[in-house]
């Protein structure tokens, strides 16, 4: 019927959706562990749908960046995301980068077909209550510090959060040392944090919330 390319780096997860895509009677679904891989078999099969988790190898939220260059290969791509992240302002920088759906991972498993349906019928998809809180939180981003910080940003925050080292992070990333010190100076400001353990402690209250 269709074929579905499923990215996420836990075994379980791509089982699941293996299972569950098969049932429905998905033609051809296709798995990978990590972006490099997954990217390699989109640009390979091409195939119908893209089901992406936002947080591959821990690697902050990778699966934004890995959107976006999906999206620049192929700006027809029809990219579901499927995460653990509930916060609305993560919601909107998928949406932001490519996604036309999102649906949690603790969500009923009818609702992941429900997204695959309606993205390929040409409508984007997310929960009521996901959808009333994005649309809250871009009338009252300000009130939010997630909503002021880059995609760079948020992701070295994440890394920043799981304990990870400024040379942990440049490593993880593919960006200098420099580069990681240089962003980590800008998010101190924005967060009014006055050093890197504040910064630390800011990072974790944060995403604790996202998560």
């Amino acid at each position: 019927m269709t074929s579905i390319l499923v990215i996420d780096d836990h075994p379980i997860v791509l089982q699941g959706c293996r299972r569950l895509l098969e049932e429905a009677g998905v033609a051809t679904v296709l798995e990978a562990a990590d972006a490099t891989v997954g990217y390699e078999l989109f640009c390979r099969h091409r195939p119908d749908v893209v089901i992406v988790d936002l947080a591959l190898k821990e690697n902050g939220l990778r699966g934004l960046s890995l959107i976006q260059r999906i999206k620049s290969h192929d700006p027809r791509a029809l990219i579901l995301v499927l995460s653990m992240h509930s916060d609305p302002i993560i919601v909107t920088r998928a949406l932001e980068a490519g996604a036309v759906g999102y649906v949690l991972k603790d969500t009923a498993t009818e609702d992941l077909l429900k997204a695959v349906k309606a993205i390929q019928g040409g409508n984007s998809y997310l929960s009521h209550d996901l959808a009333m809180q994005v649309a809250l939180a871009r009338t009252s981003s300000r009130q939010n510090p997630l909503a002021e910080l880059t995609r760079r940003e948020l992701e070295m925050l994440t890394l920043l959060a799981k304990g990870r080292s400024y040379g942990d992070i440049a490593k993880e990333l593919n960006v200098s040392y420099k580069t990681v010190v240089n962003v980590s100076s800008h998010l101190k400001k924005k967060l009014d944090a006055r050093d890197l353990p504040a910064l630390v402690s800011r990072a974790v209250q944060l995403l604790a919330v996202a998560q």
